[in-house]
């Protein structure tokens, strides 16, 4: 099989790491591997932060829900959403830009997310695994501080890499959802009542399998959880800030 198409097959997060470094040379290819994504007009419109400070990562794993693996992991990534760099360069010629706005940012958080995806391609390549940190939208006034952020400038995703202890590398990757219930020819549509709980029986693969109470203790656990909410308000804040510019100007 295809070396590529069989790793994104087999790629599941990893969340325990082996106690040893990433090598310099491992670091630049991946990084090196980030950089040669899409992008739009070739801009790169995304900046990626290395956390080299063990209390730096200390801080992170308790602002991003108190996830204690992301302190023990070699390598920390965060992958910035910048619409920041080019409004400077424009300036830094003599030129009167417009502010950012929509468009611009989510066209930022395209680029930030496609970068940080073919570093965890290039990861699994060299043995490393890796799992992405939603939660580094948590907790906005802190980590602006933290990470020296200023309103044109939002942490989209983190990732945390190393390389897996053999329990990681053995844990069964979780079941897909299936192909017909994701992808839509020509048009959205939306399922059917009786098609979402095929959809989540057919994942389970279990005779037994009770929808209502997988969901019911999903949506406690995850969605209507205390840090869903909280992430929830920090993108609020982020994206206030970002389209009324009421923090820089």
């Amino acid at each position: 099989m295809n070396p590529i198409y069989e790793s994104l097959l087999s790629r599941k997060s990893v969340r325990v790491f082996e106690k040893r470094a990433v090598p310099d040379s491992i670091k630049k290819a991946i990084l090196d591997a980030a950089f040669q994504a899409p992008t739009a007009g070739n801009q790169m419109l995304y900046s990626i932060i290395d956390v080299t400070e063990e209390s730096l990562k200390k801080k992170l794993s308790v602002t991003c829900d108190n996830q204690g693996f992301i302190a023990d992991a070699p390598l920390v990534l965060i992958f910035l959403a910048d619409s920041r760099r080019w409004l400077d360069a424009y300036e830094e010629a003599g030129l009167t830009a417009r502010k950012p706005g929509a468009g611009d940012l989510l066209l930022s958080i395209q680029d930030a997310v496609i970068a940080a995806q073919n570093v965890v391609v290039a990861a699994e390549s060299f043995g490393l695994g890796s799992c992405y940190i939603g939660d580094i939208l948590e907790n906005v006034e802190e980590v602006r501080k933290l990470l020296h952020l200023d309103a044109y400038v939002v942490p989209i995703t983190m990732l945390v890499l190393g390389y897996p202890t053999e329990q990681q590398k053995k844990r069964k990757k979780p079941e897909r959802f299936a192909k017909a219930y994701i992808v839509h020819e020509n048009r959205y549509r939306r399922l059917e009542p009786f098609e979402h709980r095929e959809m989540f029986e057919k994942r389970a693969g279990q005779p037994d399998f009770d929808f209502d109470d997988y969901m019911r203790k999903f949506c406690e656990r995850k969605y209507m959880s205390g840090f869903s909410l909280e992430m929830t308000r920090s993108s609020a804040v982020y994206l206030k800030a970002f389209l009324d510019k009421s923090e820089d100007e």
